[in-house]
């Protein structure tokens, strides 16, 4: 019994002896990247070290972060839009109020306070119809920016930072492939080489996502703005005409329904 327990312990010293060494071989092999890395990006940054470029895939990764921000602007404006005329909207449906109450209480203006409460009323109604409309808009940009466009910026960041690994292990080759070509010397070459093509699949893997990413998200910010933009001047252009039919016509287009009144959240927060 007690070799047995001896077995035991010595089984369980070696796994955890053994767990110990794989993470020191891991954490060895993080700070040996991250050290080649760091110093390739304050090569490049000092004019130092050369690192490869795709000027068709960095121009569009470009348009791409100005587009972003572009539309996060859009996206701003729009939500300022949307707080301003639902507090408008309140303030009719007060008004509203107020004035049918007055047109109860003063028989000498009865008339004057009834059709301006019911003016209120109308006012506020097509105004909740437009809220919904505004409303499926800023979600619809919202989705696009933070979304697809975040998915895809990065996929972007995991290819720029294997583009910075894959010029840190070309440099690392180019240097020792300079450097004497003994017994000790052309194994660390063949090992080089070894990470130096690892790198270049993973670089070049990403390097197609991106471009396949970029691809469609082009697609798709086009069909979701050319929809959202008509939208968008569909409800509005209806909603200042006074054209109550066409207003409500748009919503139904665009399978936008509204919460019946005295639900839990302002009837233009809900969109299909």
């Amino acid at each position: 019994m007690h070799h047995s327990s001896s077995s035991s312990s010595m089984t369980a010293e070696e796994t955890t002896r053994g767990v110990a060494v794989e993470k020191l071989e891991t954490m060895k092999k993080w700070g040996l990247n991250t050290y080649k890395c760091t110093k390739q990006m304050i090569s490049e940054r000092f004019g130092r070290g050369s690192r490869t470029v795709d000027l068709e895939l960095e121009a569009q990764i470009e348009v791409l972060r100005d587009t972003k921000r572009k539309y996060e602007n859009v996206l701003r404006l729009a939500r300022a839009l949307t707080n301003h005329f639902y507090n408008m909207v309140q303030t009719q449906h007060a008004l509203g109020d107020t004035f049918a109450d007055l047109s109860q209480k003063s028989p000498e203006l009865r008339d004057e306070f009834g059709y301006n409460a019911e003016t209120q009323k109308l006012l506020c109604k097509n105004g909740e119809t437009l809220l919904g409309a505004i409303n499926f808009f800023v979600s619809s940009i919202n989705t696009l920016v933070n979304k697809t466009m975040e998915d895809t910026l990065m996929t972007i960041k995991m290819y720029e930072n294997a583009r910075l690994e894959f010029d840190a292990y070309r440099s690392d080759l180019e240097e020792l492939s300079m450097g004497p070509r003994d017994a000790v010397a052309m194994a660390r070459i063949e090992a080089a080489q070894q990470q130096y093509q690892v790198q270049k699949d993973k670089y070049e893997r990403l390097r197609s996502d991106v471009t396949i990413k970029l691809k469609f998200l082009e697609e798709n910010k086009v069909k979701v703005m050319h929809k959202q933009l008509l939208l968008f001047h569909n409800a509005i252009s209806a909603y200042f005409a006074g054209n109550q039919q066409q207003l409500e016509q748009t919503l139904k287009q665009f399978n936008i329904k509204l919460r019946p009144p005295g639900a839990d959240k302002p009837s233009w927060l809900e969109e299909q």
